[in-house]
């Protein structure tokens, strides 16, 4: 029986995931070198699906299939690929099978994939490209990166403002190069200026006399080509935008950019923030261990120094942790509870900002509830640990101290957590990648400081 092989039960959880009994039934027709039963399995599969089958299996396993899969293997699978095995799925593909899978991509997908590849497998998708399509590609692949004009697609449907609905109509059948999937027609002046969006909905619910101007909606966005994508992406989220013209320096028509494209941009700003608060930077679970291990390790640097700081205050109340042992037994709850306090007050500052919610006009009302927020429940739990240090310590004192090194601490840690990520926005530095690391070196120093400072002044 096969590893992969498991029970047919699945959970409601593992609904669309893909389940062992079927990657294990696609290895053993690898192995067995069995191309029509592999081509049986596979051809239901979403592209997804079978980009998550390659980046789950070995890199043998890969290339075999890759290798036996042959002139089956679709374009979209490209586009779907995490981009830390896109490349060496592009090697294995012989060159008239890439060509193939890339003509049939938009011209934004083709993009998507130039512009994370290395040279030799950039000349490769070129070479596989008609002329007019490679043409496009490069000069998509001009623009800077992360803007509006890598993300956008140039197949886009157009009409002159002054076109009836039956003109459009006729124009659409006519067309022989019609973009497989579009949401809207864009009206355009005489110089090419986008003047409006007709919902393909619409055009066919209306006569064929009506003028398309009267059918323009109300919410009408313009992304220049030079608009970084996480702006897109906020602004198609905000408006509730399904497709947007994209314009040049002059104002006219060059592209088009579709919600599922913004969409992954969201997802990838919403994962990158996560990734580093954590510390762990951009990667994926088929990364390499020397290429993981040097992604984490400047992080863990940091911690490190901020370590050290902390320990540096403590050293300079050695004397009064050696007549009370119990502070060395409560200080970690102290600095415990400060770093989550501010971990969380930080999570909320930094998913804010990058939803432009958290901006200068109610910033100091943020920071006002936070520290609120700080000091109840830092007189919560001041009461609690009050409490268990008389029973556990026989010592009012000594509970009195903990209970209001809490309080400082937690109303630090608000205040810390908030204001910190904004003044780094300011700065032009991304919050969530640096955030943390000055965040917890406060909630310990405060905490240590705050805890044998008080124990120092009270119990001596």
């Amino acid at each position: 029986m096969s590893e992969y092989e498991t029970d047919t039960f699945e959970s409601e959880d593992e609904v669309y995931e893909l389940s062992r009994r079927d990657v294990g039934a696609v290895l053993e027709a690898v192995e067995a070198g069995a191309r029509d039963e592999l081509i049986s399995l596979m051809e239901p599969m979403h592209a997804a699906d079978i980009a998550d089958l390659l980046e789950q299996i070995s890199s043998a396993d890969r290339y075999a299939l890759i290798e036996l899969y042959g002139v089956e293997f679709d374009g979209e699978i490209l586009s779907e690929l995490d981009e830390s095995i896109r490349e060496d799925v592009i090697s294995a593909l012989r060159p008239e099978v890439l060509a193939e899978a890339v003509r049939e991509l938009e011209s934004d997908d083709v993009v998507d994939l130039l512009e994370d590849l290395e040279q030799p497998q950039q000349d490769a998708i070129f070479s596989a490209l008609d002329d007019a399509d490679a043409m496009v590609a490069r000069q998509a692949l001009s623009y800077p990166e992360e803007s509006a004009g890598r993300m956008m697609q140039r197949e886009v449907v157009a009409a002159p403002e002054h076109w009836s609905v039956g003109d459009v109509i006729d124009f659409m059948r006519s067309s022989e190069d019609l973009p497989e999937q579009f949401y809207h027609v864009v009206l355009v002046d005489p110089r090419m200026h986008p003047v409006g969006n007709v919902t393909l909905g619409r055009i066919m619910g209306a006569p064929r006399k009506q003028p398309l101007r009267d059918l323009t909606e109300e919410v009408f966005q313009i992304i220049p080509v030079d608009q970084d994508e996480g702006d897109v992406a906020y602004a198609f989220n905000q408006y509730h935008l399904i497709s947007a013209p994209v314009v040049d320096d002059e104002g006219r028509l060059v592209g088009v950019i579709t919600i599922d494209d913004a969409m992954v941009v969201l997802d990838e700003e919403h994962e990158e923030d996560i990734l580093r608060l954590a510390g762990v930077g951009e990667g994926s679970l088929t990364d390499r261990v020397i290429s993981t291990t040097k992604r984490r390790f400047p992080w863990l640097a940091v911690n490190l120094v901020t370590a050290v700081l902390a320990s540096l205050v403590i050293a300079q109340f050695e004397g009064v942790i050696s007549d009370f042992v119990a502070l060395a037994v409560l200080m970690p709850i102290v600095a415990s509870m400060g770093g989550n306090a501010g971990t969380q007050s930080l999570t909320v500052a930094v998913r804010a900002i990058a939803t432009k919610d958290l901006t200068g006009s109610n910033v100091w009302r943020v920071i006002r509830r936070e520290v609120l927020v700080g000091a109840v429940n830092g007189a919560i739990f001041a009461l609690v640990m009050g409490v268990v240090c008389l029973l556990w310590f026989s010592s009012a004192t000594l509970g009195l101290v903990i209970a209001s090194a809490m309080v400082i601490n937690l109303v630090v840690a608000g205040f810390a957590g908030t204001v910190i990520p904004v003044a780094l926005e300011k700065a032009g530095v991304d919050p969530a990648l640096a955030s943390g690391a000055f965040v917890t070196t406060v909630t310990d120093v405060v905490g240590f400081f705050a805890f044998l400072g008080l124990a120092a002044l009270v119990l001596v």
